[in-house]
């Protein structure tokens, strides 16, 4: 997932211990007892912007001891610590407690308890440091000293701000009764405090941006909501209430279920200037607070039986974006869905709507994917309708400036561009078996079955609409690139798909886990299908918790890389519904059940990615250190694990619903109240010694078929995966 305009390399890491908080674009990356320390990838953001790099507590010179952080909505935190013991004393006496909520900015109230019956005096000093630096510089360790960084003391307050970006912040504090000492040299606030005897002292700190010279409204102010943060809690608590209900004996799901749920809701992203407007999704934090082409639609497609209006509003907003001219620098054409939106002062935006990178090769047939989702679910049927042209100039993109030889192809512009521009995009992350870097253009295997299943959801738009000659158009280019496709990526000496063909039109052999994108598309023929089940599953491949992205014994794998053995839990997880789509019932669940397992040892939270080691080597999965968390794509997985083994494929068009549940041995029960299919809330209920499914409350015209769909003419029964009958 890495940005366009920045330099190849792997992002810095945060940090074992890293709390992060998030509210829409700002988030705050600390360690457990509240400090933002310099030097590492901690920091105060907002507008993709470092505006802190440095918010340290310290009482008497001594750093805070971390006794617990208590979460509680994705922008507030508690952080409750300790004093050093003071002189004279085998124990501290002081707790110290830091409030804070995230939010344009922060704000941070400071409560110090005196435990002890003697008054204790104390000096109370918050060291502040700002780089000013763009969030990439940040992620690919290119922070140095700004030379323009200016540092101004007010009336209890600091002001530090980059005058040639016209971005920065001002720190004000207060507490009754109390002065307040700024400090530019060093950069300090600085309190003389005297604790009375069993009683407390508070303290209140505000961090406000300065974008484009103007300093914002703070969200927070004293334990008082400003309305931007009342929304935005009032929004979060909307959306607990309308999702899905699941009631389940197995409460280690339920647990994860729910930290799902927190995390999607947390990185919605809404639009300030129209609240009104349905969501969007950011990719993830702290690197990707941002609405991502491929990373947006792929978590909206897997998120849909929890919430559809992230894929209505992520379609939307897309939009609104999609390539109107040629512009080699952004790598903007005409239709082409865009990669990624950003606010950085690095990209030389004035008009406050942010900058947008079009450097991606998948997001435009995913488009049309998510589109012709929400229509086999029979939801947001006006704006389905009123987006269909949009898919129509993403299909005219692909055939126009995307397709050579029969397969769609990228290449960046300009060396500002990416160069690798599926999802494993960087810069190594494609390769031979022998390690050779493939050079582009390229075409890759799964980018071939999105395009496929484009098609296909474009032909039953038309199909339905009694449009016969466009019917017979994307059928028809369906069923030819899935014949040049079973052609020219098969290696039949090795049993699998290439993972591409390079700029010689020679496959890419490495074996990697692109293929089972490609069951998940249906593109692959029914009778290579157990070659590539059996690759997938095979040592090399599958580490125990999931899908490595590299063969084991390829000439790139490192299982600590980004994308050359690593596992990312989507990645996997299209694997294992491509598998389920194809009738590899068993294998699938191998797969579900190991990613659950990993998200139980990481407290419930899938993260971004993590190390391809063997779960028979270490027992529990190894974190990869810069891996976002919460991270959109791997927070909508479980949603996605739980559809595949329900078996859920609805076609309201069709006036059917397919519902068999294949629940692994010891999963237990499972109900689902307030299920969207159709416009109308359903209740589910499964269980796992009987593989019986109840429901209620479908419409009347969508009949429940309890069995898997049976396969026609474009490939298996979709199970979780884009709709093929």
């Amino acid at each position: 997932m890495t940005s366009g305009w920045t330099f190849e390399g792997q992002p810095t890491a945060i940090g074992g211990g890293a709390m992060t908080l998030v509210a829409g674009g700002s988030f705050c990356v600390s360690g457990r007892n509240g400090d933002v320390l310099p030097g590492s990838a901690h920091g105060i953001y907002y507008a993709d912007t470092r505006l802190l790099s440095h918010w340290e507590l310290r009482i008497d010179d001594s750093r805070i001891e971390e006794l617990q952080v208590l979460a509680g909505e994705p922008f507030h935190a508690t952080f409750v610590g300790r004093t050093a013991p003071r002189p004279g004393q085998a124990e501290s006496t002081l707790l110290v407690v830091r409030e804070r909520y995230v939010g344009g900015g922060l704000s941070e109230e400071v409560t110090i308890r005196n435990m002890s019956h003697e008054p204790a005096g104390c000096m109370v000093t918050l060291h502040i440091g700002s780089d000013v630096c763009d969030l990439f510089e940040v992620k690919t360790h290119r922070v140095h000293w700004v030379a323009d960084v200016t540092t101004v003391a007010d009336e209890r307050s600091l002001r530090m701000f980059s005058v040639s970006k016209a971005r920065g912040v001002r720190v004000a504090a207060k507490a009754d009764g109390t002065p307040v000492l700024p400090m530019v040299n060093p950069r300090l606030l600085v309190f003389r405090v005297v604790v009375p005897p069993r009683g407390e002292w508070k303290g209140c700190v505000q961090a406000n941006p300065i974008i484009d010279g103007i300093e914002t409204e703070p969200w927070y102010t004293e334990r008082q909501l400003s309305p931007a943060l009342a929304r935005r809690a009032g929004q979060l608590f909307e959306w607990d209430k309308r999702l899905p209900k699941v009631t389940t004996t197995n409460t280690a799901l339920a647990g994860i279920l729910r930290q799902s749920q927190n995390d999607l809701g947390a990185l919605r992203l809404f639009d300030p200037e129209h609240p009104e407007l349905p969501p969007t999704v950011a990719a993830g934090a702290p690197w990707f607070m941002t609405l991502f082409g491929r990373d947006s639609l792929l978590t909206s497609w897997m998120a849909l039986p929890l919430d559809p209006e992230l894929a209505h509003g992520t379609l939307g907003r897309l939009a609104t974006l999609q390539g109107v001219k040629v512009d080699p620098l952004t790598e903007e054409e005409p239709g082409k869905i865009m990669h990624e939106l950003r606010y950085g002062a690095r990209q030389d935006d004035t008009s406050g709507d942010g900058h947008a990178y079009y450097g991606s090769v998948d997001a435009s047939p995913l488009f049309v994917i998510l589109l012709g989702e929400l229509r086999r679910w029979g939801l947001h049927r006006a704006a389905v309708e009123r987006l269909l042209p949009h898919a129509d100039a993403a299909l005219e993109w692909i055939e126009r400036y995307g397709m050579r030889d029969g397969f769609l192809w990228y290449q960046r512009k300009t060396d500002q561009g990416l160069l690798n521009q599926g999802w494993k995009d960087s810069f190594d992350g494609i390769n031979f078996a022998d390690g050779t870097i493939a050079r582009p253009p390229i075409a890759l295997a799964e980018v071939q079955g999105y395009v496929y299943a484009a098609y296909i959801a474009r032909h039953y738009f038309a199909k339905e609409a009694r449009d016969t000659e466009t019917e017979r158009r994307y059928r028809e280019r369906a069923a030819e690139l899935r014949a040049r496709f079973n052609e020219r990526f098969w290696l039949p000496d090795r049993g699998y798909f290439a993972i591409g063909l390079d700029h010689e039109g020679r496959p890419i052999d490495a074996l990697a886990s692109n293929m089972g994108h490609c069951l998940w598309s249906g593109i692959v023929n029914r009778d290579k299908a157990p070659a590539v089940a059996e690759h997938l599953l095979s040592p090399r491949m599958f580490s125990g918790f999931g899908i490595r992205t590299l063969a084991s014994d390829m000439g790139a794998y490192n299982p600590m890389s980004y994308h050359n053995g690593s596992v990312w839990p989507h990645d996997s997880a299209l694997v294992a519904s491509g598998l389920m789509r194809y009738g590899f019932v068993e294998e699938a669940q191998r797969i579900a059940t190991g990613l659950l397992d990993a998200a139980r040892t990481f407290g419930d939270r899938l993260p971004e990615l993590f190390c391809g080691f063997d779960r028979a080597e270490f027992p529990v999965p190894v974190p990869y250190p810069t891996s976002c968390s919460p991270q959109a794509w791997a927070s909508a997985t479980p949603i996605q694990l739980l559809r595949l083994l329900l078996r859920v494929d609805p076609w309201v068009p069709h006036g059917k619903v397919w519902i068999a549940p294949v629940l692994p041995k010891g999963f237990g029960e499972l109900r689902i109240s307030g299920f969207p299919i159709a416009g109308a809330r359903v209740d589910l209920e499964a269980r796992e010694d009987s593989g019986e499914v109840y429901v209620n409350g479908l419409p009347d015209e969508v009949g429940l078929v309890p069995e898997t769909r049976p396969s026609a003419a474009f490939g298996r029964p979709s199970a979780g995966a884009p709709g093929a009958t």
